[in-house]
């Protein structure tokens, strides 16, 4: 239960007990790790990030053909955000395999690729998923209302920045 402890003594920081891993889904398991990670990384707590990465990364591993494509761009966004550049590009052209318009695939093999400095793919991409957007959020996507934040950042990203 460590991973989801965030009190001393067993409690969380809402004075309640830890959630019990052993009734949970491998799914919901990876889940609860990645929004941890991601409030480690928005509260730029980067050391925490990496120390519970592992843990997340194989959580998704474990997922294997029940991977879905909000399962991968979670995958991806956590390989990204804890310098595993490899994975969030397997993931991003995974989703793109699959859907070759799909913002969140879109989104991450953008981002990956300005982390990596492929400045020219970066732009690219993120034109392509300008181009795209209108027309992917029209399909109510239930990945895209579960990261409607992310997609808004993305696009602010794709348009420079603004």
């Amino acid at each position: 239960m460590a991973p989801f402890a965030t009190g001393g003594g067993g409690m969380t920081a809402s004075g309640g007990r830890p959630p019990d891993l052993s009734t949970m889904s491998p799914r919901e398991r990876a889940g609860r790790l990645y929004d941890r990670i991601m409030r480690y990384v928005e509260e730029g707590k980067a050391d925490s990030a990496e120390f519970f990465a592992p843990m997340a990364l194989a959580s998704f591993e474990a997922l294997g053909s029940d991977m879905d494509t909000d399962a991968r761009y979670d995958y991806g966004r956590v390989a990204s955000e804890t310098k595993n550049y490899d994975i969030a590009a397997a993931q991003a052209d995974s989703i793109l395999r699959g859907a070759p318009t799909h913002l969140l695939g879109l989104s991450l093999s953008a981002r990956t690729a300005t982390i990596q400095g492929n400045s020219a793919s970066a732009k690219k991409t993120w034109a392509m998923f300008l181009a795209s957007r209108d027309a992917e959020l029209k399909k109510k996507l239930p990945e895209y209302e579960m990261h409607a934040a992310d997609i808004e950042q993305a696009t602010r990203l794709a348009q420079g920045g603004r």
